[in-house]
């Protein structure tokens, strides 16, 4: 079977944005009305207080939108949280699952972050499952054990390729300005697709993207995105910023 991989520019805004940011996001609408949207898919994931705001601007122009979390249930009495479902009402598609803050912050374990996922799939949503190491993790040479044993507990298996993005991000580059090396990111990336492979069955890891995030910007973008197996990028501080999300876009030009 032949997949192809259509690049995914994803961008984190994290518990950052008041209703003046949403020039940001006219601003990245404009920028990606030309050549960039023929190559890439776009998606920005401000905080849930704007997605709406942001989806009836975003959308028109091409660009996704996504929530940065979401609970395991459909609905109930929980306090805060928000469910898979309020975010694609709200106009998501998409919606970040796992990610290293939240399984450091919060205690998300491998199971509930599965278990969100599934949330998102029954929702309708496409989950971004984050995986990744700790820098003494990595210097104690157990980065595949980690990374490896994070896909296996948070990827729901049973779904096509495409209904799923896994995003790798070496928690130690996450806004310390460190990269790893090219080299380093084609071979975790590598490893990565062989654990979808076993998670999602025979023949359907090649259609899985999979996504680099870890203090990606516009000076090191076309470098990372031009690494094997590297699909797309997460990012989080740069998206911010028009001009540098769109700096970061124009890496596959």
């Amino acid at each position: 079977m032949t997949f192809v991989r259509r690049p995914l520019l994803a961008g984190n805004w994290k518990m950052n944005g008041l209703r003046a940011a949403l020039t940001e996001v006219q601003r990245v609408a404009a920028g990606f009305a030309g050549a960039p949207r023929s190559r890439i898919d776009l998606l920005l994931c401000p905080p849930a207080t704007l997605l709406a705001a942001a989806s009836a601007i975003a959308a028109p122009a091409g660009v996704f939108l996504g929530g940065q979390d979401c609970h395991s249930e459909p609905s109930g009495a929980h306090t805060g949280d928000i469910s898979a479902a309020m975010l694609a009402d709200a106009g998501a598609n998409f919606v970040i699952i796992g990610h290293s803050e939240r399984r450091a912050d919060h205690g998300e374990s491998d199971a509930l972050v599965r278990a969100k996922a599934l949330a998102a799939l029954a929702a309708g949503l496409t989950p971004i499952v984050c995986v990744g190491e700790t820098r003494q993790e990595r210097e104690a040479g157990r980065a595949e054990d980690v990374v490896g044993s994070q896909i296996a507990g948070s990827v729901p298996p049973g779904f096509a390729p495409n209904r799923i993005v896994l995003a790798y991000e070496p928690v130690w580059a996450i806004g310390t300005g460190l990269t790893p090396t090219p080299q380093d990111v084609a071979r975790m990336h590598g490893f990565a697709r062989e654990r979808l492979e076993a998670a999602l069955g025979a023949g359907q890891g090649p259609g899985v993207r999979i996504l680099y995030g870890g203090s990606v910007k516009p000076s090191n973008a076309r470098e990372l995105m031009s690494v094997d197996d590297v699909d797309g990028a997460l990012v989080g501080g740069a998206s911010l910023r028009a001009d540098d999300f769109l700096a970061i876009a124009a890496a596959w030009a």
